[in-house]
C-alpha cells in the first residue's frame, strides 16, 4: 500500500474530527480551490499548500468545524420555515444563526474557537466590510453577525473589521441592543433563538411586524417535532470526548429546552418607527442600508412619482471623463481581468456559432429553375435537357434583432462584480456585432449619495409629505446600438472609475432602456438586466414606504412582460431576481456572469 502524503493524512484526520464533531458517520471532507461549501454530508474546505503552513491548516480546520457544528446543532427545515422572505433580511437571519452554532462550539472547546477565528479572518479578507469607507457601504449581515458573535462568545471582532464595524455599530446597538443581549439566553434553543432573531430584524426595520414569518400553530408544532427528531439523532452518536463532554450534556438537554422554547415568547413591541420619522433626521439619520421588503401584491392605487426630474441626466460615458482617463481605466480593466477574458471569449464564440447557424443559408435542391447546382454539373453536360438540376436559396428566418444590456451601476457592485459585468458586456457586444446583431450597453445609478440636489430642493421647500423618488438619476450610455464596438471600447472602462457607483433606482432605469428599444426599427428587441439587488435609495426610502421603489419595479416589469413587444430577461448577482422577472437566473459568484449571459442570450435566440 502506497504511503500517504502529508496532505492526504491531514485530510483523513480532518474528516475524522469533523465526523466526531458533527456526530455524522457519513460525513465526507474534501479540499477545494474554490469557495468553501457544504452540501448535504459533503464538506469542501480550502486546500492548504503541500508544506501545510500552520495558518492554512487552521483555516481549513475552521471551515470544517463551522460546517460540522452547523450539521449538529442546526435544523434546516425549522430554519427555512421561519426565515424571512426578503433577501437582505434573510442574509442577516442566516448569518446570526451561523454565529449561534459556531458559538456553541467556541464556548466549550478552545481549539474549535481558534480554528473558527482563523476561518472568519479569511472570509473577511474578501468581505465588503473591510473596504467600506462609509455607512452605506457596510454589509449589514456581516456587521450584525460580528456583533452577535461578540455577545455570544465574548470574542472581539478581528482587527481588520474594526473600522467598518465602527461605522454602523452605534446604530445597530441603538436599534437592536436589547435583542442582541438576549441571544445568549436562548443559545441552545434554535426555535427561541429564531424568534428573537426575527425581533431583531423588525427592530432594524428589515421586515415589518406583520411580515414576521410565524407560520401559525402548525409551523410551530412542526418545528418542535423537527427539533425533537434532531435531538433524538444527536443522542444516538458517540461523543468526541474530552472538552466536548459539555457539548454532549448540552445536546442531551436540547429536547427539554426545545419543548420549553415553544412556550417562550418574546414581547412584541407595538411601537415601531415609521419610515416618515426617519426623514426628520437629516442626512446623518439615513441608515446605511434600507433594503426593500418582500411584497405579496401590488395595490392598484399605487402611483409612482418623482419629486423633481430637473437634476436627472442621461449622459454618454465619454462626457463623464476625458479621453486620457478613459484610456487609463480601460487599461486597468483589461489588466484586472486578463485571466477571465479567455474563458468568456470561448463562451462568446460558442454563442456566435449558434447564431451563425441560425443565419446560415439553406437551399432547396432538384428544382426546375433557379441557380445551376454545381453537384449536378456532370449530369447537365451529359444531358442538357435533364430537369431538376437547379437550386433555389431559401429565405432565412433569422429576424433583424437589437439587444440592450442594462447594467446596475450601484455601489454594491463595486469591485469584482462590476469589472466582470463590464468585460462580459464588452465581449458580448463584439460577438453580437459579428453576427449582425446590434447591441446597446447602458448603466444606471444616481448622481449623488443620499439625495443630492433633489433632496436639497425638498428640504428647502419644507419637506412635503410623500415626495416620491428623491434623488438625482444618472443614466449612462456606454455604447449606442448603431455605434461600432471599436468606438465604444474605451467607454466601458468608465465603470472602473472610483466614485461612479452610487444608488440604484431600477424601475425608472428599466423604463428608460425600454423606451430606447421601442424607438428602434429592428423587428426583434431583447432587454437583459444585470443587477445585484433590489432597488435601494436611502433618500427615497427614508421618507416613503419601505417598498416604494420595489413596487414600482414590479409594476414596470409586469407591464413590459405582458404588454410590450420587448423580450425581458434578468441576471441577479448574489440576489434572487426570479421573484421579479419571469425569465431570470441568479448566480452566486460574479465569475459565472459571462457564461450565464451567453446561455441566457442563446436561450432567447433558440426559443424563437
Amino acid at each position: 500500500m502506497a504511503e500517504q502524503t502529508p496532505i492526504e493524512a491531514f485530510r483523513l484526520v480532518l474528516g475524522g474530527a469533523a465526523r466526531a464533531l458533527a456526530r455524522e458517520p457519513e460525513l465526507e471532507v474534501g479540499f477545494s480551490a474554490d469557495v468553501p461549501s457544504q452540501t448535504g454530508n459533503s464538506i469542501k474546505v480550502p486546500m492548504p499548500s503541500r508544506a501545510l503552513p500552520p495558518e492554512q491548516v487552521a483555516e481549513a480546520r475552521g471551515f470544517a468545524d463551522g460546517y460540522a457544528l452547523k450539521l449538529r446543532h442546526h435544523n434546516a427545515k425549522a430554519h427555512e420555515r421561519v426565515a424571512p422572505r426578503d433577501t437582505a433580511a434573510r442574509a442577516v437571519f442566516d448569518a446570526v444563526e451561523q454565529a449561534r452554532v459556531e458559538a456553541i462550539g467556541s464556548r466549550v472547546m478552545a481549539g474549535v474557537r481558534g480554528n473558527l477565528e482563523h476561518a472568519l479572518e479569511m472570509r473577511l479578507r474578501s468581505d465588503p466590510l473591510v473596504r467600506a469607507r462609509g455607512r452605506d457601504e457596510v454589509p449589514l449581515a456581516t456587521a450584525v453577525a460580528l456583533i452577535a458573535r461578540e455577545r455570544l462568545t465574548g470574542q472581539a471582532p478581528p482587527s481588520v473589521a474594526e473600522y467598518g464595524l465602527s461605522l454602523v455599530r452605534s446604530w445597530i446597538e441603538e436599534k437592536a441592543g436589547r435583542d442582541l443581549d438576549g441571544l445568549s439566553l436562548v443559545l441552545d434553543d434554535q426555535g427561541a433563538f429564531a424568534k428573537l432573531a426575527t425581533r431583531l430584524l423588525e427592530d432594524l426595520e428589515l421586515i415589518d411586524g406583520e411580515q414576521a414569518p410565524a407560520d401559525d400553530q402548525q409551523g410551530e408544532e412542526g418545528e418542535g417535532q423537527d427539533e425533537q427528531e434532531s435531538d433524538g439523532e444527536d443522542q444516538d452518536g458517540d461523543d468526541q470526548g474530552g472538552s466536548d463532554g459539555e457539548m454532549e450534556s448540552r445536546a442531551e438537554s436540547d429536547g427539554e429546552q426545545s419543548d420549553e422554547g415553544e412556550s417562550r415568547t418574546v414581547e412584541d413591541d407595538s411601537d415601531s418607527d415609521s419610515d416618515a420619522d426617519l426623514g426628520d433626521e437629516g442626512d446623518d439619520g439615513i441608515m446605511p442600508v434600507r433594503p426593500n421588503r418582500a411584497l405579496s401584491d401590488l395595490p392598484p392605487q399605487f402611483e409612482y412619482l418623482s419629486y423633481t426630474t430637473r437634476f436627472d441626466e442621461v449622459i454618454a460615458a465619454s462626457d463623464l471623463c476625458d479621453e486620457e482617463e478613459l484610456t487609463r481605466l480601460r487599461a486597468y480593466l483589461d489588466q484586472q481581468l486578463t485571466h477571465l477574458q479567455g474563458a468568456v471569449t470561448k463562451l462568446a464564440n460558442r454563442l456566435q456559432r449558434r447564431l451563425m447557424a441560425q443565419q446560415s443559408r439553406s437551399w432547396d435542391f432538384d428544382q426546375e429553375e433557379g441557380m445551376l447546382d454545381a453537384a449536378r454539373l456532370a449530369r447537365v453536360v451529359v444531358n442538357p435537357g435533364q430537369s431538376l438540376s437547379y437550386k433555389i436559396e431559401r429565405e432565412t428566418e433569422f429576424r433583424d434583432t437589437v439587444v440592450t444590456l442594462l447594467i446596475d451601476n450601484s455601489g454594491s457592485m463595486r469591485g469584482r462584480p462590476i469589472s466582470i459585468a463590464a468585460i462580459s458586456a464588452d465581449i458580448l457586444a463584439r460577438t453580437l456585432e459579428r453576427c449582425g446583431v446590434k447591441t446597446e450597453i447602458l448603466g444606471f445609478t444616481t448622481r449623488a449619495w443620499k439625495g443630492g440636489q433633489s433632496r436639497e430642493k425638498w428640504l428647502a421647500e419644507g419637506r412635503p409629505a410623500q415626495p416620491g423618488r428623491l434623488n438625482d438619476l444618472r443614466h449612462i450610455v456606454y455604447k449606442r446600438a448603431d455605434e461600432p464596438w471599436r468606438h465604444a471600447r474605451k467607454a466601458l472602462g468608465l465603470m472602473m472609475r472610483e466614485g461612479l457607483l452610487k444608488e440604484n433606482i431600477d424601475g425608472e432605469a428599466l423604463l428608460w432602456a425600454h423606451s430606447r428599444l421601442i424607438a428602434r426599427t429592428e423587428e426583434r428587441k431583447i432587454l437583459m438586466v444585470i443587477s445585484d439587488g433590489a432597488p435601494v435609495d436611502d433618500s427615497t426610502l427614508s421618507v416613503n414606504s419601505g417598498t416604494y421603489l420595489e413596487r414600482h419595479l414590479r409594476q414596470v416589469i409586469a407591464w413590459i412582460e405582458t404588454r410590450s413587444p420587448v423580450e425581458l430577461a434578468a441576471i441577479g448577482i448574489g440576489h434572487d431576481v426570479t421573484r421579479y422577472y419571469n425569465r431570470a437566473v441568479t448566480i452566486m459568484d460574479a465569475e459565472q456572469l459571462g457564461g450565464t449571459m451567453v446561455e441566457q442570450l442563446a436561450g432567447l435566440f433558440d426559443s424563437k
